[in-house]
């Protein structure tokens, strides 16, 4: 089977105990509880693609449940985010230039049902993170489609302490790991943005109705979330963005006309994250479909080539 190299990883992480679906299903519906109401502090490491890198994080839930959150990256240049209510307020550092062009960070809430259908959910066992005991869950994926995640909960809030994104070979994508936590609510003095955390200009994004573009083929589970409108600000073409989820992973595609501009098709992996672009010819004129996710390359390319534009159907 195509998992068994993937399954073996995680099993060989911790101590085994019996996979129990229901379990792992009321782990998750704790953990999407903790996410909306436990205020912490600490300091967590971040790995990606072979690159290490340290923060401190403040995170207050407030009556009510306004949130706010400040990050604050400790070694190499100096880079900090403020986020209140999941929507990123001002950013330093080469974070600050990344934001200004990109999506805002969405609240993800997990739906263990609906992840139960395209993950077998598994409690692994037990183990110990930043010096608290936790349980170790797996969402291994059932199709190639996707990837798999071993989660390690604080048995005591059930946040999240360590997260492993791995390929159906068992190879680590993405490491996320806690060194201190704190759940007392941090001071609100705590969360104040220092001197160079610049506001973040929101792009002007327009919400419009599915139709102008379709997939002939989507990965199994992934459905379309929003379609939206923006202006390129490289050619202030109207590009086209759709958001595919399915639960837990979640890609976009864009859809820019070109113009008779030249372009190059594109196919790049960093980490967990690909970005796979293909020129599309159309009776309008050529469009670069442009595919940014977290899920397996080959899926990504097929997805691009998917793509077609529903009113003027592309050329052969």
């Amino acid at each position: 089977m195509r998992f068994v190299s993937f399954a073996a990883g995680l099993l060989g992480s911790c101590l085994a105990l019996p996979a129990v679906a229901a379990d792992a299903q009321a782990w998750l519906q704790r953990l999407a509880e903790a996410e909306r109401s436990q205020s912490f502090q600490g300091a967590f490491v971040y790995e990606r693609n072979g690159s290490f890198s340290t923060h401190s994080v403040w995170h207050r839930v407030e009556e009510g449940g306004a949130m706010r959150e400040r990050l604050l990256q400790l070694d190499g240049s100096a880079q900090e985010v403020l986020r209140v209510d999941g929507r990123v307020q001002c950013a330093s550092g080469n974070l600050a230039d990344q934001l200004i062009d990109s999506q805002i960070w969405p609240a993800r809430e997990l739906n263990a049902e609906q992840l139960d259908k395209w993950y077998e959910l598994r409690v692994l066992g037990k183990s110990r993170v930043a010096g608290r005991a936790t349980v170790v869950l797996a969402l291994v994926p059932r199709d190639q489609h996707r990837y798999g995640i071993e989660l390690h909960l604080d048995q005591q809030s059930a946040l999240p302490l360590k997260s492993l994104l791995l390929n159906d070979k068992g190879q680590l994508l993405e490491r996320f790991q806690f060194t201190l936590l704190d759940t007392r609510m941090p001071s609100i003095e705590a969360l104040e943005p220092g001197a160079g955390c610049r506001p973040v200009r929101v792009p002007e994004m327009q919400t419009v109705a599915p139709g102008a573009w379709q997939s002939e083929w989507l990965p199994p589970g992934f459905s379309l979330t929003s379609t939206t409108q923006r202006r390129s600000p490289a050619s202030s073409e109207p590009v086209a963005c759709q958001v595919y989820d399915d639960g837990l992973a979640r890609f976009s595609v864009f859809m820019e006309p070109l113009r008779d501009a030249a372009a190059e098709d594109v196919r790049s992996q960093l980490g967990p994250t690909v970005a796979v672009s293909r020129r599309l010819k159309t009776s309008d004129g050529d469009v670069m479909v442009t595919v940014i996710g977290e899920i397996p390359l080959g899926t990504a390319e097929r997805i691009a080539l998917s793509m077609r534009a529903a009113k003027a159907q592309a050329a052969p």
